[in-house]
């Protein structure tokens, strides 16, 4: 098993190389005109076929990098790049501590630290904030591979201590952002002063519910987005295959299997996180999570799926003796963050006011 993994990181690290598809273009013309040079009727016909192809995708690839230099020409970073491991790591910070803690936000799936910028613009104003892109995302090199969620819980740490943040930091992550924070508080409890978990992924969903077609498409998805960048295949601003790939490989962990691979250095248990502040902030019901129910075979069945999830969804309070829960507004689902953001900015916003009034 580990040796498929290995060579299934070495196809993503290849796949992650913008210039990638250039080679391959080139390669698909060559065995187009070996088969011409045969001149038997068939394999004429069949390499001019092959020897179109390759010129498509040739033509593709080039123009996938010139959208992706476009895009850096016109889009620089607007934070800085920190050098992580030999890899340039993008870290955005702005706003003043004010004798208080930093925050730092870390948004879900394997999004960049833009997808919580306007999170980060309104807390800015009140005390520092920090957006750092994971390798693979936003302005980050595509980084060593495999993607895993232990390794990027460090590399957040050391990105944000090359960048000059002092600790204490209140870290805030929402759902596989939360499972990656929670997990560098339980690495470095020196350095955070308090957690904000928005319906962080429980890996008991992984492990024990049935299987989640939803996220074995989604990583499909990662993959089949990055060939098509790859060879010019999309619309909009140019955009590195490496995104996909990265995120294809972190998500690999959220299956059964590999979840058993990596659990000991994934999972956040009971006590992990000893006294430490921890709000974990969840909707009520599963609004926008239906989808989880569909595969039910019958009610009773779909009840207890429903009591699985609800029940998931607040196990990350047992992980320290200094945890509450909050419940977000009324109506909103899984992806209130953006739906409230002025809700997330009051809760986070209280926890960085209370850590300072009880701080020496």
């Amino acid at each position: 098993m580990r040796r498929d993994g290995r060579v299934a990181d070495s196809l993503l690290a290849l796949l992650s190389r913008d210039w990638l598809g250039v080679p391959v273009a080139v390669l698909v013309v060559g065995v187009g005109g070996a088969l011409v040079g045969k001149g038997a009727a068939w394999a004429v016909a069949l390499g001019g076929i092959v020897v179109a192809v390759g010129v498509l995708l040739g033509a593709g690839a080039v123009r996938h990098l010139v959208l992706v230099a476009r895009e850096a020409r016109v889009n620089p970073p607007p934070g800085r790049l920190v050098d992580v491991g030999g890899h340039r790591m993008h870290v955005l910070a702005e706003g003043e501590a004010g004798g208080g803690p930093t925050v730092v936000w870390m948004p879900g799936g394997h999004a960049p630290g833009e997808d919580f910028r306007e999170l980060h613009t309104m807390l800015a104003a009140r005390t520092r904030s920090v957006l750092v892109d994971r390798f693979g995302a936003g302005w980050s090199d595509v980084g060593p591979f495999p993607r895993t969620t232990a390794a990027e819980a460090e590399e957040l740490l050391t990105a944000l201590e090359g960048a000059g943040e002092r600790p204490p930091f209140v870290f805030v992550g929402h759902s596989f952002g939360g499972l990656l924070v929670a997990n560098a508080a339980r690495r470095r409890p020196d350095l955070v002063a308090g957690l904000v978990l928005l319906d962080p992924t429980p890996l008991e969903v992984i492990a024990f519910a049935p299987r989640n077609r939803q996220l074995a498409g989604m990583r499909r998805g990662f993959l089949l987005t990055a060939v098509r960048q790859l060879f010019g295949a999309h619309r909009g601003p140019g955009c590195r295959t490496g995104q996909g790939c990265a995120a294809a490989s972190v998500f690999a962990e959220l299956s059964p299997s590999g979840l058993a691979r990596v659990g000991w250095e994934t999972v956040v248990y009971d006590e992990d996180l000893g006294d430490l502040p921890l709000v974990l902030v969840i909707p009520r019901d599963l609004i926008g999570g239906e989808a989880v129910l569909a595969g039910a075979r019958d009610a009773v069945e779909a009840e207890r799926l429903a009591r699985f999830y609800l029940r998931s969804r607040v196990r990350y309070l047992a992980a320290s003796s200094a945890s509450r829960l909050v419940h977000t507004p009324e109506g909103t689902g899984h992806d209130f963050p953006h739906e409230a953001a002025e809700f997330v900015v009051g809760v986070v916003g209280e926890l960085v006011r209370e850590l300072r009034t009880v701080s020496p």
